[in-house]
């Protein structure tokens, strides 16, 4: 029985292109996400399900496996996560592998920590769960006062303007996916379950939580992995501290 991580890369991102590989801190973005899956010591078998050849090439430079190219119908616009670690699981599973747990790991995750990784698996396996468990964190404000704007007249409306009234604090806290990692068992995968419904979040803080799908989160990024080195490099120079 083994434990995988599948990394998903598709070749055609469009509001980043290639930014499953474009370089983030000095290295591949993939390098990022690869690295942390070896370090969390947690897996038998790392890959990269990618349909482009550059991805792949890179992916095993720096130290996945790319068993197979993923077809062509599960790397469109349109292809979700589940079917792609769904086609991952299924593969092994015609190639005589038993799986354990299986855990889908974003390629534009650089904050993954690999002991956030091992403490998902450890969760998984306390609660004898046969669906998925998740990072996750909290918004940053109530989204009970969110506000939407009409098109036509640009005005701002409440989604809930009956919550105007009521303080911050007396709003029930909301959490959203981190966009890091899903541990699951492989018939959770094979099945296609609700990654979200009736799944246990592992929480993290949002100072470490940055999805990357657009330009501006991708500066973000930098941002913050900046401020995180400075830190890093503050507390070295000041150990006392």
């Amino acid at each position: 029985m083994s434990f995988l991580c599948v990394i998903p890369a598709r070749g055609g991102s469009k509001r980043i292109p290639r930014k499953n590989i474009r370089e983030f801190g000095g290295k591949p973005m993939i390098a990022w996400a690869i690295e942390a899956a070896q370090r969390s010591e947690c897996f038998d078998l790392i890959i990269v399900s990618t349909d482009d050849a550059e991805i792949a090439d890179v992916s095993q430079q720096w130290g996945a496996d790319v068993p197979f190219m993923r077809p062509a119908e599960l790397a469109d616009d349109f292809a979700g996560t589940t079917p792609v670690v769904s086609h991952a699981v299924q593969w092994y599973l015609d190639h005589g592998q038993e799986l354990t747990a299986v855990c889908c790991l974003y390629a534009t995750a650089p904050f993954v920590e690999p002991a956030d990784i091992r403490q998902g698996y450890e969760l998984l396996v306390r609660s004898a769960l046969d669906r998925f468990v998740f990072a996750a964190t909290a918004y940053a404000s109530p989204i009970q006062r969110a506000l939407r704007l009409d098109s036509a007249s640009g005005e701002a409306h409440m989604w809930q303007p009956e919550q105007f009234s009521k303080r911050s604090q007396d709003l029930e806290p909301a959490y959203h996916d981190a966009g890091q990692f899903y541990w699951g068992r492989s018939q959770a995968w094979l099945q296609s379950r609700n990654l979200f419904e009736g799944g246990k979040p592992l929480l993290l803080p949002r100072w470490r939580v940055q999805d990357i799908d657009t330009e501006d989160d991708w500066i973000q990024a930098e941002l913050m992995q900046q401020a995180l080195l400075r830190d890093a490099c503050n507390h070295s120079n000041n150990p006392q501290n």
